[in-house]
């Protein structure tokens, strides 16, 4: 079986049959780490504890290397060269593999050795409560036993490295805005939920990690968890440590605001810093004063040490080779292939074949501009330059294929500025805009101004000697936010696209209308950027009439920003949007089969506004399929997104953020060199306002009172519909379940499922178990627990293979704390998504 059982969400640290699995599955060496690290423990000075608490410095004499970390969840990052751009991990996810899933992080901990890491900052297992989420491309999904399942082998594969892995963000980190309190340095984020929600849905991944996964060490998350920081509060790390040897450090910086808090709490390591800093010198004079003990300084190092030896890190680590292989590029390769969905295949377009003589090629999207990766820490830079679909598609097509490209689109990147002359300020003399500036970092733009002006352009930005500088005024002044207002007179008529870019807060207004609002905490792909992120802006469009003046204001706030001061209004002409368009659509016109590719863009330290693609996207891909009804789509986004083109196309692919060798990817892939074989790892919703997330109590004001109603839990549990299913993917072969048969086992079920294959091709096809609860036991309908991946040859039939076990059912009873066995009629149904259950059987307890 391809998914190896995981714990069920629910069975954390409490559950018998967990202690008894990490006893079982290693208790020598348990023992010998422990015995280990006391040894080291016994003859290190409190000084060299100290050291390695913070800053994580070795001590040579006795054999033990410092803590060098690395960024890490799709790749060596921190500007890291000659390295891999693999795929994110949402691919992963999609994936369904937990053999992929160990080999995925194989290499990841062989790149970390080889550029000398010993601690990665990896894997992210966080849901995706809200597929707005920035950070949703570095995860598996939202669903705790599929992220369980794959979370354990990627460790492994890590540590098979003697690289420590530093699983993240603990907990209940599911969004972006806010982290660090808006405005910067204020309280952070206060998530609540209730301890069932916890321990049923957030936590499992976590256990996995720590459990069967033996991850080395945990990072804590910078929001606060019922008015307690997270990495401060002792009985959230509490669950964690009182199953796990390991240790725990902070998320850079924001996440501890009191280090004696923080440490007393049970945080270990503080390499990344805290808000106060000087956390070595704050630990050694609390513990002088006795705020902090000796014990617990005892307990931070052997944890550390631990760490340490179980990963294999506590030995010089050997780089295998160079980083950037050829096998890790296969490898690459092979992870966005088998992570590509197949959404939507009318007519058998694709594979594309003999009678595609002729394929136009459309979007930014598919050349130079291709979205490849999440933007933020886990952006990495390519040691190749990345094969773009465009380049992908002609080494690979038969010959004789004509393939034209044709952009259609600037694509999702900042726009030139808005002009002076279009301009009028609602006061003073232009032209230009208005500006009322305010000391307020936050976008409350209330009080006495700081000070007024016209400026000609909104375009402006603090820097210092190396780069952003933080909490600094909007230049020429002592303010922190600003509205600006003034007309803007179109030159033609038709539709405009507007972006901003901007660190902190931004929202513009036109006629009255909101045309963009958003907020970011540092300009992503730019100077002082990470390096390998993406440039974010944010997109809106407008429909103007020339030579009518319009009301426009926009308003900006440095509020949770990092990067400083930055904004930067930009702007696309109607005649610049039609001529691109234009082209496309002739190119389209007179090729047999038109692809279009598309993106959005998403990053640490920023959530989308929507679930639109950005920009002019949705309105290319209308033009394109009215001009050539065979037209497909590739989207590469980090999670979901709307489609209001959906039946106006033949085909729709996911492809996700597929890493540097995109492009032959998604080529084998169109031709069927390859079997799309992707699942989603997450729901479609049909809107914005369809889905767990859904209202602004819930998001961004973090109510979880949806409960253990998360993604397809909770369509199932309104009776909604959504555009496409959890769990769900088409196959270019033409396969069917037959009757599965369930037997017990002295464990649990196992259920046995023919897959068909009554084609003449190669299929793979992903069978899905579903449990649904008695009605006593307050559980959503349904939820995942058990999954088979099987490839099928042609005109052949293959079992699909299912274990599910009897300590997975159980929930979180909150009035006795503690995990129970609801008695009575369970069902399990068999199918191809969270929605297409072809079959159930019934057991009882």
């Amino acid at each position: 079986m391809l998914a190896a059982r995981a714990t069920r969400p629910g069975a954390i640290w409490l559950l018998a049959a967990f202690v008894a699995l990490c006893v079982m599955a290693a208790p020598a060496a348990a023992e010998s780490s422990g015995q280990r690290a006391d040894a080291l423990l016994g003859q290190m000075t409190n000084d060299e504890k100290l050291d390695l608490i913070d800053p994580g410095a070795g001590t040579p004499r006795l054999g033990i290397p410092s803590i060098n970390p690395a960024d890490g969840p799709n790749g060596i990052g921190e500007g890291a060269e000659g390295v891999t751009a693999f795929p994110n991990a949402v691919n992963i996810g999609a994936s369904w593999d937990p053999r992929l899933a160990r080999a995925y992080g194989a290499a990841l901990g062989a790149e970390a050795a080889a550029t000398g890491h010993n601690l990665l900052f990896a894997p992210t297992v966080n849901i995706v409560r809200d597929p707005r989420w920035g950070r949703a491309a570095e995860t598996f999904g939202e669903d705790p036993f599929l992220s369980s399942s794959l979370v354990a082998p990627e460790i492994r594969g890590i540590q098979s490295r003697r690289v420590m892995a530093d699983v993240k963000h603990y907990a209940l980190n599911n969004q972006e805005y806010g982290r660090f309190g808006a405005p910067l340095l204020a309280a952070a984020v206060d998530v609540e939920a209730s301890p069932r929600t916890l321990r049923e849905i957030y936590l499992p991944a976590f256990e996995a990690a720590v459990g069967p996964g033996g991850a080395a060490s945990v990072m804590c998350s910078y929001n606060q968890i019922g008015g307690e920081y997270a990495c401060q509060n002792e009985e959230l790390l509490s669950i964690l440590k009182d199953r796990f040897p390991g240790f725990v450090e902070p998320d850079s910086t924001l996440a501890v605001r009191n280090v004696i808090a923080g440490f007393n709490a049970g945080v270990d390591q503080f390499a990344l810093g805290s808000l106060p800093g000087n956390e070595r010198q704050t630990i050694a004079s609390a513990l002088a004063g006795g705020q902090i003990s000796q014990e617990r300084v005892d307990d931070a190092a052997r944890r550390i040490l631990v760490g340490m030896i179980k990963a294999g890190a506590i030995d010089p680590v050997v780089a295998e080779g160079p980083a950037g292989t050829k096998a890790h590029r296969r490898l690459a390769t092979r992870i966005s292939t088998e992570a590509t969905v197949l959404l939507r295949n009318r007519g058998n377009a694709l594979p594309l074949g003999n009678r595609d003589r002729s394929i136009a090629v459309i979007g930014h999207d598919a050349g130079d501009g291709t979205q490849i990766e999440e933007g933020g820490s886990p952006a990495v830079l390519p040691g190749r330059d990345p094969i773009t679909p465009l380049q992908g598609m002609r080494r690979r097509a038969p010959r004789g294929t004509k393939i034209s490209y044709a952009k259609g689109t600037s694509g999702v990147v900042p726009l030139p500025l808005v002009p002076p002359r279009v301009l009028t300020p609602s006061s003073g003399p232009g032209p230009g805009l208005y500006g009322e500036f305010f000391t307020d970092r936050a976008p409350t733009f209330s009080g006495a101004s700081a000070t007024t002006r016209v400026d000609p352009t909104i375009d402006f930005k603090t820097t210092g000697s190396g780069g952003p500088s933080v909490l600094q005024p909007i230049p020429g002044t002592s303010a922190g936010s600003v509205r600006y207002s003034g007309t803007l007179t179109p030159p033609e008529t038709g539709t405009y696209r507007f972006s901003l870019t901007a660190a902190g807060s931004m929202k513009l207004r036109i006629a009255g209308e909101d045309v963009i609002s958003g907020d970011a905490e540092f300009v992503q792909g730019g100077e002082g950027g990470f390096p390998g992120a993406p440039p974010v802006s944010f997109q809106g469009t407008a429909h103007l009439t020339a030579g009518q003046p319009v009301p426009i204001e926009v308003e900006y706030a440095t509020n949770s920003s990092i990067g400083g001061a930055e904004l930067h209004l930009g702007w696309q002409l109607p005649a610049k949007i039609a001529s691109l368009q234009k082209r496309a659509v002739k190119a389209a016109r007179a090729s047999d089969v038109a692809v279009v590719f598309a993106n959005d863009l998403t990053a640490e330290g920023m959530d989308r506004p929507d679930l639109a693609l950005p920009g002019d996207q949705d309105d290319l891909i209308e033009k394109v399929a009215a001009a050539n009804p065979r037209t497909i789509v590739v989207l590469h986004t980090a999670s979901a997104v709307t489609m209001p083109w959906r039946k106006q196309v033949k085909a729709i692919v996911e492809a996700w953020y597929p890493g540097q060798q995109s492009g032959t990817a998604i080529a084998k892939t169109l031709w069927g060199d390859v079997d799309p074989s992707g699942r989603l790892p997450v729901t479609f919703p049909n809107s914005d306002s369809q889905g767990p997330a859904a209202g602004p109590h819930r998001y961004p004001i973090l109510s979880y009172d949806e409960g253990l109603e998360v993604g397809y839990r909770w369509y199932d549990a309104n009776g909604r519909r959504p555009l496409y299913p959890f769990g769900f993917g088409l196959s270019y072969a033409n396969l069917h379940l037959g009757k599965g048969k369930i037997d017990a086992t002295k464990h649990g079920w196992r259920v046995r499922v023919p897959v068909a294959n009554r084609s003449a091709r190669k299929g793979t096809g992903v069978v899905q178990a579903y449990v649904g609860f008695p009605s006593s036991a307050g559980e959503p309908p349904q939820q995942l627990e058990g999954f088979d991946k099987v490839v099928v040859g042609p005109r052949r039939t293959k079992p699909a293979r299912i274990e599910i076990d009897r300590s997975d059912l159980r929930i979180w009873d909150e009035a006795k704390q503690a995990y129970v066995s609801p008695r009575g009629r369970y069902t399990i149904g068999i199918g191809t998504s969270s929605r297409d259950i072809e079959q159930r059987f019934a057991i009882k307890r």
